[in-house]
């Protein structure tokens, strides 16, 4: 049995304010008994408005949000995935890119996400990933205290065959932190996170932003820790702040033995056009 934490947050558009949140919470986490602390889709910034945003982009070794946090998973001896950073890349785009961090505060791994969301609601609120950052090149599994965790970011979700492929590497927990709007966070968070983990017969982690922001979005939270089986094991609803989840090894080969769905895989040729 190990314990993970997820950070539920209301990022804003000051750095070193969040900065003092996700510190506090590695503190939080190693306090709760935690092997493993998770964080939400840009933990560092949440802010539409570009021009005020861009002095705050910093290339990966000089962004002051990673430093902190790595200082304060060496300090507490815990390991944090960073859900994810805008990060500035050489080419002066964006990535949105995710840290794995051990307890002595190394990068163990990192992930660019791969689909980028572009999309005008009918709330209003439009979307344009593609305007700001490059889509990263490939999934990535890394080995942690909890199991191999397979990397995802927010709208990776509606892609089931990155999942697949994370699987395949032997990922047994796969992690999927977001900003979900709330219109299709209502829709679809839960069915989707749930059809991943059932798919994969893995744990899902997912930490979300939530709440009102200050550059006036709306997200939807309810950072979920789902079982193999697809039960969810934690729910934090809509308010800020952090939960605990015990991931249970037994369950994972419990359903694994019941359901071998990744023993039955078999490589799926082109449709053929009756």
């Amino acid at each position: 049995m190990s314990r993970a934490a997820l950070l539920q947050m209301t990022s804003g558009i000051d750095p070193a304010a969040n900065a003092e949140t996700l510190v506090a919470a590695v503190a939080q986490a190693k306090a709760g008994g935690a092997a493993m602390l998770f964080t939400p889709e840009m933990s560092g910034l949440v802010d539409g408005n570009r021009e005020r945003a861009l002095p705050h982009y910093r290339p990966e070794g000089e962004d002051p949000v990673l430093a902190a946090v790595r200082d304060a998973a060496a300090k507490q001896g815990v390991w944090v995935h960073l859900g994810s950073l805008a990060v500035l890349r050489e080419d002066g785009k964006l990535a949105n890119r995710a840290f794995i961090i051990d307890d002595a505060g190394e990068i163990r791994a990192r992930y660019d996400k791969m689909h980028l969301f572009d999309v005008d609601l009918p709330t209003g609120e439009s979307w344009r990933e593609s305007n700001s950052y490059t889509a990263g090149a490939g999934p990535v599994v890394v080995d942690t205290p909890l199991g191999k965790l397979g990397l995802a970011i927010c709208y990776d979700l509606r892609f089931p065959d990155l999942f697949r492929t994370m699987s395949d590497a032997g990922a047994t927990i796969l992690a999927v932190p977001a900003a979900f709007t709330r219109p299709t966070g209502a829709a679809h968070w839960h069915v989707l996170l749930r059809a991943r983990a059932i798919e994969a017969a893995a744990f899902a982690i997912a930490a979300a932003q939530t709440g009102e922001h200050q550059d006036g979005r709306a997200t939807y939270g309810h950072s979920l820790a789902i079982d193999p089986w697809g039960d969810v094991l934690l729910d934090m609803g809509d308010a800020a702040g952090l939960g605990f989840a015990e991931l249970d090894t037994a369950r994972l080969d419990d359903v694994r033995t019941r359901v071998p769905v990744l023993r039955h895989r078999r490589a799926i040729p082109e449709a053929t056009l009756a």
